[in-house]
């Protein structure tokens, strides 16, 4: 006659627990890989539109998945699968062509074909120049009070899609650029932030961003502290947290 033993009360309950807590971490890898992933902004080439210290959320479906799409690109995919193409406009983040590691997020410009030129500090489409209108200079105030004006410009590209961007001058490569043509299966990424953003205007530090390289659209932003603050820092999120870019569409 066999006996079974009963497992002790706390060994049933440990077994449980890790049940649960592998289910949640596969739960996570799947919305992760599959649907939205969190980013975080660690620099201002996308000023007034997102700010150091803005945390978001990225839709992995938007344009399909690549080997990118995957953690540590380990998914055996040539191309993108279920594709489709990013509208101009799109505030999209992607891996850096120059290493296919580092995360960048930029806005798409130039779509395949087309010719993309910055003079005298306005940006050019296929030879004719965008729409701009002058805004309210955009202030920010750092965490200590300090404030900073830059020049900003409301920009519309041929498509309709409208857009924040900020300028100091006209000067300077990045305002002088050569003649871009966008090849095939590729797009031309620009900051927001125009005078302080390295992007597809440096063709040896980004240049033009396969479309393997895409890995989503960025679309809400659903934390956001004060540049240098420390987030996991809760006790001073009263006075730290910018309370009105949570929940901010992109």
């Amino acid at each position: 006659m066999s006996e079974t033993t009963e497992p002790k009360p706390g060994e049933s309950g440990l077994v449980e627990t890790i049940k649960v807590i592998v289910q949640a971490l596969l739960l996570a890898l799947v919305v992760r890989t599959f649907f939205y992933q969190p980013f975080n902004i660690p620099s201002g080439s996308m000023k007034s539109t997102l700010l150091v210290g803005d945390y978001l959320f990225v839709s992995k479906f938007s344009y399909g998945y690549s080997k990118y799409s995957f953690p540590y690109a380990l998914a055996p995919i040539s191309g993108r699968v279920f594709g489709s193409e990013p509208k101009r406009g799109d505030v999209a983040v992607f891996k850096l062509p120059r290493d296919n590691e580092t995360d960048y997020i930029k806005r798409v410009i130039g779509l395949p074909g087309d010719r993309i030129q910055v003079k005298r500090g306005l940006l050019h489409i296929n030879g004719e120049p965008v729409k701009v209108e002058p805004l309210e200079p955009f202030v920010e105030k750092d965490r200590w009070g300090a404030r900073a004006r830059l020049q900003a410009f409301k920009e519309t590209l041929p498509n309709g899609s409208s857009h924040t961007i900020l300028k100091r001058d006209d000067e300077g490569f990045q305002n002088n650029t050569q003649e871009y043509l966008v090849p095939a299966g590729h797009y031309f990424m620009m900051g927001d932030n125009r005078d302080n953003s390295q992007d597809s205007r440096y063709l040896d530090m980004v240049g033009y961003v396969p479309a393997e390289n895409l890995i989503g659209k960025a679309q809400v932003i659903f934390f956001s502290i004060q540049e240098g603050a420390t987030p996991w820092a809760f006790w001073t999120w009263p006075w730290e947290i910018r309370w009105g870019r949570l929940a901010n569409l992109i």
